[in-house]
């Protein structure tokens, strides 16, 4: 696939879009990558970060939602706006069109900052965003759904009910495996886990050279 942030000027030989379903250990793959010196950019983070106080994006939410998505101390609140947006469609979507253009333009400025022959952008709801051409490769962090309940109920100390609601409202693992180039299967011990990283991590090294 061809990135759109090849026309972005200076930006690594590589750019990976990782992604996964919940708790199924992207934090711990990415964590992993960084600790072998990619440039890792948190999707996320960024998020909370074109919302912060201050910033044109908290006001453009705030002019399309009011103020009772804002809390006493200025700052958005999430629990209030999931509210909002669950089941209106529409305003997720009027949502999105204020966060996703602020969030990968944010994208765009770290990867021309990254000084690492390649780089991993963690995209939690990158198939759900219809992101998947803006990168030169798909990673899957992929695990059995037993195994996501079984961690976001220890991560979250939430019941099974609540765990298989949160697993439910995902996009299907065959979907997002069906645009993956690169799955890491993530269902063994953490020394399992770094040699399946440091396998990719040589293969992208490679890619990155060759593209360099």
């Amino acid at each position: 696939m061809t990135g759109e942030y090849s026309e972005s000027g200076n930006r690594p030989a590589l750019v990976v879009g990782l992604t996964g379903g919940i708790a199924s250990g992207k934090t711990a793959v990415s964590d992993r990558f960084a600790a072998l010196g990619a440039a890792v950019i948190d999707t996320d983070q960024l998020a909370r970060e074109v919302v912060a106080p201050g910033t044109e994006g908290l006001a453009a939410v705030r002019e399309r939602f009011g103020a009772a998505v804002i809390d006493a101390r200025g700052e958005l609140d999430r629990r209030a706006l999931r509210e909002r947006i669950f089941s209106d469609q529409a305003a997720r979507r009027d949502l999105e069109a204020i966060t996703h253009p602020r969030i990968r333009a944010r994208v765009t400025q770290r990867l021309a900052e990254a000084e690492a022959p390649y780089a991993i952008v963690v995209v939690p709801l990158l198939v759900e965003a219809g992101w998947a051409e803006s990168y030169d490769r798909i990673l899957v962090v992929d695990a059995e759904p037993s195994k996501q309940r079984e961690r976001l109920m220890a991560r979250d100390h939430v019941d099974r009910a609540q765990a298989d609601r949160a697993l439910a409202s995902q996009t299907q693992r065959e979907r997002r495996l069906a645009l993956a180039d690169d799955v890491i299967v993530n269902d063994g011990t953490p020394d399992e886990l770094d040699a399946r990283v440091q396998t990719l991590h040589r293969q992208y090294l490679g890619m990155a050279g060759r593209a360099g």
